[in-house]
């Protein structure tokens, strides 16, 4: 005969730790987001400030960490920390842009090289004339 084990009860003090450790989480994400968005310099400190936590407990979320450290390094890299994420071009954009300069590139030489043959015929022109009147030297 086997005894039933009684069903396992959650510690209330366990489930209320979790619910504060999620909410805490939360808040540090919707802060990283906000400074991101905004544009503004994404440190421990700023998402602390704006989150309303401490840094300390910050340095011990890897993943929230690692973004904060993530984001701070491209700002310090490229300097697109002062455009917020909103407004940063996408690769579709710059492809679209690319793709416009290279064809304006490719008019300009097209037009720079007829350009150059009309005025090798002018100065052969100008050559024939001295030559047929005379006055070349």
């Amino acid at each position: 005969m086997t005894r039933e084990q009684p069903p396992v009860r959650i510690d209330p003090l366990s489930e209320a730790a979790a619910r504060r450790h999620e909410l805490t989480r939360a808040k540090a994400v919707q802060a990283l987001r906000e400074l991101d968005r905004a544009g503004a310099p994404v440190t421990f400190a700023a998402v602390a400030q704006a989150a309303g936590i401490s840094r300390s407990w910050l340095y011990t979320q890897p993943d929230i960490s690692g973004q904060i450290r993530r984001l701070r390094t491209k700002a310090d890299g490229v300097g697109s920390a002062a455009i917020p994420a909103g407004q940063r071009a996408t690769d579709a954009s710059l492809r679209a842009r690319l793709t416009a300069a290279l064809g304006r590139n490719r008019q300009l030489a097209d037009e720079n090289a007829r350009l150059r043959r009309q005025l090798a015929r002018a100065l052969g022109d100008q050559r024939s004339a001295r030559t047929r009147s005379g006055n070349d030297p």
